[in-house]
């Protein structure tokens, strides 16, 4: 019966956060959300160096979200998300850019 009751205090020792705890957790969850976004934006922008150094950039047109549109080698249009990463398209998701935008 000692043994059981022992347990049972143990686990629930571990479960209270102080407020030091929570301030540290806190803190970090801050730290890992820009990191990320630091990242992200990197990403972006060294693949759009490349793409714009590498493939062709379709004249005239833009992305769903407004972004420019890519022509790669093999005649493949698509545009870089925000993550970096490159989403294809089909020819009905590209849309003229308005007279504004040149």
């Amino acid at each position: 019966m000692a043994m059981v009751t022992s347990v049972t205090f143990t686990a629930a020792a571990q479960e209270k956060k102080t407020e030091v705890g929570k301030v540290i957790q806190k803190t970090g969850n801050t730290v890992e959300k820009g990191a990320k976004s630091v990242g992200n934006k990197t990403a972006e922008v060294t693949v759009k160096g490349g793409a714009k150094v590498v493939d062709q950039t379709f004249k005239g047109k833009i992305a769903p979200d407004g972004s420019n549109v890519y022509i790669d080698g093999k005649n493949n249009k698509y545009y870089i998300n925000k993550k970096g990463a490159k989403i294809y398209l089909k020819t009905s998701q590209i849309r003229n850019k308005p007279a504004g935008k040149y």
